[in-house]
């Protein structure tokens, strides 16, 4: 499940436009820092492990803007694409890798300082196709033939190098020819399920349906879901992890009816300078993408939008990463 989500070459970033999906397959031309920063903001980039490797991309942009002062250019715009998402940690691991890549090469001159960011970035890419396959084989023992399972959001090929982090074990089982099926949140406001993970599993010819979020305890109480698969932004050090809003509720669904609860993300997710989950930073977003819905005029004058919630390791039954399981 390559679905070529970035591509770089001769200094042009292009990036598949998940805001267009699945009526439209549309690519952005990314050529400069703004130009990225503006792609993760406004959704057209999504998925934590890819948020970071269009970031690293990114940032060598800024040194093909100036031959002078070239180096806080750099910085600068690190810092810009830094405060695009706030709450997925791999935004910021892979501006760090960029950055060291960058302070390693720079005494040599610009060029090679952008030739050095580059192959970092490109490095990420690769590594981060390679793991997600792993997350897929090291989900396979949660994952059983003739299984029902549901997701939250998309964690799939579209927020990745490849494969996926949650989807990546459905993708795997059925290479495997383990047969299953997969119950699909739409993920208000944005639809995420409804839009990519839908449209992915239909690619990935993965028997799906899917449901309102409002659904998801009610299917999980009559015995309808054998376990929910979800990926994470962010986990803290006690284990606790951030998600696409509406996560914790499905955890609360999953321990009050015995039933798993699988979280699955690289392991550059973890952020062990962040002690428990209350310090993760809760990005919000506009109210306006609740309250105009499907083309619809404004329906409410106010709304709160958090994009994320923070579902406490207790509630979790394993973190599953390329390096292995962990348990509370």
């Amino acid at each position: 499940m390559d679905l070529k989500t970035v591509t770089f070459e001769e200094g042009v970033i292009s990036v598949l436009d998940q805001r267009k999906l699945p009526l439209e397959e549309k690519r952005v031309i990314i050529r400069s820092v703004r130009d990225a920063y503006d792609a993760i903001a406004s959704m057209a980039v999504r998925g934590a492990p890819l948020i970071g490797i269009v970031a690293a991309f990114g940032a060598s942009l800024s040194l093909c803007e100036t031959r002078e002062e070239w180096e806080n250019a750099f910085y600068e715009g690190t810092r810009l694409l830094a405060r695009s998402r706030p709450t997925a940690i791999n935004l910021h691991w892979a501006l760090k890798r960029a950055e060291k890549a960058f302070e390693k090469a720079r005494s040599s001159g610009r060029e090679a300082a952008y030739r050095a960011v580059i192959e970092e970035a490109e490095a990420i890419r690769r590594e981060d196709a390679l793991l997600c396959r792993k997350i897929g084989e090291n989900l396979q023992p949660f994952i059983r033939d003739g299984g029902r399972y549901l997701t939250h959001c998309n964690a799939g090929a579209l927020a990745t190098a490849a494969y996926g982090t949650a989807l990546a074990g459905f993708y795997v089982a059925r290479e495997e020819n383990k047969k299953i099926f997969v119950w699909v949140d739409e993920t208000r406001p944005w639809l995420q399920g409804l839009r990519l993970t839908a449209w992915e599993l239909t690619r990935g010819m993965i028997p799906h349906k899917v449901i309102a979020d409002s659904a998801a305890a009610f299917l999980i109480s009559r015995g309808e879901v054998d376990a929910v698969f979800t990926g994470a932004d962010r986990i803290a050090a006690n284990g606790d992890t951030a998600n696409k809003i509406g996560t914790y509720a499905l955890s609360l669904a999953c321990r009050a009816h015995g039933i798993p609860f699988i979280v699955a993300a690289p392991r550059s997710t973890l952020d062990p300078s962040c002690p428990g989950g209350e310090e993760i930073p809760i990005e919000e977003r506009g109210g306006e993408e609740i309250t105009r819905i499907a083309g619809m005029g404004e329906m409410a004058e106010e709304a709160y939008n958090p994009a994320f919630d923070v579902t406490p390791y207790a509630n979790i039954t394993a973190i599953v990463t390329e390096e292995g399981v962990w348990r509370p």
